[in-house]
């Protein structure tokens, strides 16, 4: 029996990459047919987040995946269907403190390298509202803001003298120099880190709290079983567990 990719998948697909043809859809058809079927119709069927959206928290899974390749096809996608070059550059940004900038420079390069190829002039209009001498104020307080006062107090008093100056780093580094940055609203930037961390596995803990972070910003439970959804065929069932685990600890359903 020879699968065949929907008529739902196939259109949704070509609104992502209009007229284009996979090299894998030749060699390994049934593949194709499968994934496109799931991501582009099934997983889509309960959505409700608009395309541009779930194009953004899928381009910022693929960091926190290590997949360049997926990456690429996001970020045309992304073009193709009017995220912005600034929205794109922040995505990439927005990961280099949760996943450290030895994993994030090729995916800054291939950016870089995709933007001149469609003649996107370099370097874009800055967003940093923060100097490297008010980063540490303003930054804690957007720490406060996002993942609450009462926490942020919880964990600097916790915090052994020794090790304080990573709390600092948070605040200023962290919440200052990246979380504070334009170009992305509250919201979308939290799905992103939500999204990053739950494609880097391992991080229970940082997504639990950027859940909680998440619910601070007016993203609710359905919002966040929404990611969880669309990342699935991305990230795999182990990792969607994991995130569902966490999302019910923190944010439990309403009996």
């Amino acid at each position: 029996m020879k699968l065949k990719i929907s008529e739902t998948a196939r259109k949704n697909h070509d609104q992502l990459w209009p007229d284009y043809q996979s090299e894998f859809a030749k060699t390994d058809p049934e593949l194709i047919a499968i994934f496109d079927n799931f991501a582009f119709d099934e997983v889509i069927q309960h959505s409700k987040m608009d395309t541009k959206t779930r194009l953004i928290v899928i381009m910022a899974s693929t960091i926190g995946s290590q997949s360049l390749t997926e990456f690429e096809m996001m970020l045309y996608a992304a073009l193709n269907i009017g995220v912005s070059p600034v929205e794109i550059k922040e995505v990439v940004y927005q990961s280099v403190p949760y996943c450290g900038i030895n994993k994030v420079i090729d995916f800054l390069k291939t950016t870089n390298e995709i933007f001149k190829e469609k003649n996107i002039a370099l370097p874009l209009e800055g967003q940093a509202v923060t100097t490297s001498e008010d980063h540490f104020e303003k930054g804690l307080a957007v720490q406060k803001k996002i993942v609450g006062a009462e926490t942020v107090d919880k964990m600097r008093q916790k915090s052994a003298k020794d090790v304080v100056h990573f709390q600092d780093f948070l605040a200023l580094n962290c919440f200052g120099d990246y979380v504070s940055r334009k170009g992305l609203s509250p919201q979308i930037r939290e799905l992103v880190t939500l999204s990053i961390l739950i494609a880097l596995g391992g991080v229970e803990p940082q997504m639990k709290g950027h859940i909680a972070a998440n619910a601070n910003v007016g993203n609710d439970r359905n919002t966040l079983i929404d990611l969880v959804t669309q990342l699935l065929p991305y990230v795999g069932y182990p990792r969607t567990l994991n995130a569902l685990n966490c999302l019910n600890e923190v944010l439990p359903p309403k009996e």
